[in-house]
């Protein structure tokens, strides 16, 4: 009987785990994720309570009860938190953080974000999630993972603006706030990354936005090519 095994993968060293406090970009400067954060993240997120309504926390009654939370999970390796600063404004307007943070593997994860309504389809914001899908491939994993409530269609969405391919639907994967989560997986490879990083630097050049700020070319026709399979849940 023929044995087949993947393919070897010689000289491939696990990366390191998330280890920086800042990524710099144009439209936005993610910072390590601290309890002085915590009073300017509350103000933006008191706008709108249905940010949390597909994460497993929040909304948060008061603001004692959100430092708590931000203390809690600045202090951690896995889920590794930024704070995300609008670089025209100087306003925080959202966290987001890798998890499930593995070495071994060579995967990681980006989840737990929550934006403010004012940083809410913004370049802010897709250029956030692009600087940290960036950081992981130049630091040598091999897959960027991206998971989501299965009704969370604007999650769906986004992942597939950024290039993520479509992988399917755990069901019953897990319990949220007392209720059923089915969970649609996304995900690139390391050998999309350099298709990804051109389609990401065309977006975000100063000639895709005119005068108002609005884009020119969209990203998801940028990224078009490089997912290896589109959601059907979103008629791509």
């Amino acid at each position: 009987m023929d044995k087949t095994f993947g393919e070897e993968l010689p000289g491939w060293v696990p990366p390191r785990a998330p280890d920086f406090s800042e990524l710099e970009g144009r439209y936005v400067r993610l910072e390590r994720l601290e309890e002085g954060h915590a009073h300017a993240l509350f103000r933006a997120n008191a706008e709108d309570d249905a940010i949390f309504d597909y994460l497993p926390y929040g909304p948060f009654a008061s603001e004692v009860a959100y430092i708590r939370w931000a203390r809690e999970m600045a202090g951690q390796a896995d889920p590794y938190f930024f704070a995300l600063r609008d670089q025209a404004t100087g306003q925080l307007g959202g966290v987001m953080a890798y998890l499930r943070v593995t070495p071994a593997s060579g995967s990681i994860e980006l989840g737990h974000i929550c934006l403010a309504p004012r940083m809410q389809r913004t370049p802010a914001a897709s250029e956030a999630m692009m600087l940290l899908i960036g950081w992981a491939f130049d630091a040598g994993y091999r897959r960027f993972e991206w998971k989501c409530d299965a009704l969370n269609l604007p999650s769906r969405r986004a992942a597939e603006r950024l290039g993520l391919s479509y992988e399917g639907i755990f069901r019953q994967a897990t319990v949220v706030k007392g209720r059923n989560r089915d969970t649609a997986w996304f995900a690139a490879i390391d050998r999309e990354w350099p298709a990804l990083r051109e389609a990401y630097a065309a977006w975000l050049a100063p000639e895709n936005f005119d005068a108002e700020g609005q884009q020119i070319e969209r990203l998801s026709d940028l990224t078009r090519l490089v997912r290896a399979a589109s959601d059907p849940a979103l008629g791509g």
